[in-house]
């Protein structure tokens, strides 16, 4: 028997539930993790509201790291190892839950659970963003929507650590300093500022190669609008809300732009590129160019107000849920 969320409909975060449910004996390929932390992230919201459906009753989220404490046949792992996932399938808010060994990676002996819990999602998406979707360079200045959220904070750091340049937006005041102290030397308010023009500014009248854009609805236009001729728009997120339809006749006339909508599950989906992806962040984070700060941290049964401070822009680098709390 484990605690776990569950979802029977779609919806805002009361829809959540807190439920004891039957664990089984791990099958062939598979094991049983006990978590010692979960990872939040905003995609979780999308899979609750429904914006991301999946097939109802489910478990919700992605991410978590513990250990293994059973094994199924075949499976290539050992109870005891210390493991963290976040492309294994749903059901990560749970004190322990079954998945399939080869879509789990082990942690290095050096590195807390919590810390990668709070990390790997987020450094696996900064890894595909600048090394496999637009392969940013040293010398390069890119714009980044989000610089003080979970993703944003690590993109920083690892982007700085490159050489390249960045420039961030964030949705206030309070979020500019966050961001300059995790590698973003210039930092746009881009509700009370004219993020276009002050890119202009900052970059002496050059539009940009590449502009990453998690935001969405809020920051479309304006990310189309900082891309010089054949620059590349990055839209991975929606936390303002999904962006209009795109004529495609805009990106003829903004430059022959180019626009992809790219996906952790698609740059994860081989399993030797998901596990090359950890590697490559936990060696960043082990050669200290990437820290992670754990600013919030849940219990379990308090996921819903988790949920409410995540989409009210509240939170900050990464939150956790604690499953023993």
């Amino acid at each position: 028997m484990a605690r776990a969320i569950r979802i029977h409909e779609t919806g805002g975060p009361e829809v959540m539930q807190l439920e004891d449910i039957e664990l089984e004996a791990p099958g062939p390929g598979m094991v049983t993790v006990r978590n010692e932390a979960i990872g939040l992230n905003f995609i979780d919201t999308y899979h609750r509201s429904g914006l991301y459906p999946l097939p109802l009753p489910t478990g919700i989220g992605l991410e978590g790291a513990g250990v293994v404490e059973a094994v199924g046949e075949g499976a290539d792992l050992a109870v005891g190892d210390r493991v963290v996932y976040f492309a294994a399938g749903f059901g990560a808010y749970a004190e322990a839950l079954n998945l399939p060994a080869a879509r789990l990676v082990k942690v290095p002996d050096d590195v807390e659970l919590e810390t990668a819990a709070a990390l790997a999602l987020k450094g696996a998406t900064t890894e595909y963003l600048l090394q496999r979707t637009y392969p940013l360079q040293a010398g390069e200045t890119c714009l980044y929507h989000a610089a003080a959220g979970g993703v944003g904070l690590i993109f920083g750091q690892w982007a700085n650590s490159i050489g390249a340049t960045l420039i961030g937006t964030v949705g206030s005041d309070e979020k500019t300093e966050l961001a300059r102290a995790h590698g973003y030397p210039h930092v746009i308010n881009y509700r009370s500022e004219n993020v276009v023009e002050r890119v202009l500014e900052i970059t002496g009248g050059a539009k940009l190669p590449v502009v990453y854009d998690g935001v969405g609805k809020d920051t479309f236009e304006i990310s189309l609008d900082c891309l010089r001729p054949r620059g590349l728009m990055v839209s991975f997120g929606n936390a303002s809300g999904s962006p209009p339809p795109l004529d495609l006749q805009t990106l003829t006339a903004k430059g022959s732009l180019f626009i992809t909508r790219p996906s952790l599950v698609s740059y994860t989906a081989d399993t030797d590129e998901m596990r090359q992806s950890m590697a490559d962040v936990f060696a960043k984070l082990q050669s200290g160019a990437v820290k992670v700060e754990i600013n919030q941290r849940y219990a379990l049964a308090d996921v819903q107000q988790a949920h409410r401070d995540l989409e009210a822009r509240k939170t900050t680098g990464s939150t956790i849920l604690m499953p023993k709390k």
